[in-house]
């Protein structure tokens, strides 16, 4: 279940990266007047990044994860 959650995050993160480089290109072109669009996408990404973080923290101290470590020497 966890894993579903953390690739739902990545997908949402990426989504608003999308929508922000999209906003970037488009805002402002053909006369029109540019929007705060970008921002707000930008705002969201780090917004999902930072509740990914924080879910991440919360699931290893409630024991639902467990850190694995990288073998030393192999």
């Amino acid at each position: 279940m966890t894993s579903y959650l953390v690739a739902l995050a990545f997908i949402a993160i990426i989504a608003s990266l999308a929508s922000a480089l999209f906003f970037m290109l488009k805002d402002g072109t053909d006369g029109k007047r540019k929007t705060s669009n970008m921002v707000r996408a930008l705002a969201f990404r780090v917004g999902f990044s930072v509740l990914l973080f924080i879910c991440i923290l919360i699931a290893w101290k409630m024991g639902y994860i467990q850190p694995t470590g990288i073998p030393i020497g192999k």
